[in-house]
């Protein structure tokens, strides 16, 4: 029988493996790369753009002094898809390209 912290860390887990292949890849995607090394690259960027969100989600639910845990991984994930184009305008510099 495995201990209790064991289960609980596998459900944890398991949710954010559902998360990123349901929410934030799209259920019907496909990694689109073709060699092993590529395929690593994009899982790894997956895993740091949950990452980003889940610590959106965390910086939020403390200013507002709530549970993260009762965001929502999938209302967040379309903030941020909104949001983006926002700021893919901006310059490293913080200021606007020349037109």
């Amino acid at each position: 029988m495995a201990p209790k912290g064991a289960a609980q860390t596998t459900l944890t887990i398991e949710g954010a493996l559902d998360e990123l292949k349901t929410h934030l890849r799209g259920a019907r995607v496909v990694l689109r790369s073709k060699t092993p090394a590529l395929v690593r690259q994009e899982f790894w960027g997956l895993l740091l753009a949950h990452f980003a969100v889940r610590g959106l989600m965390h910086e939020a639910a403390l200013r507002v002094d709530e549970d993260p845990d009762r965001l929502s991984f999938l209302h967040a994930v379309r903030v941020v898809r909104r949001k983006v184009p926002l700021f893919a305008a901006l310059s490293p510099s913080g200021q606007a390209p020349p037109a």
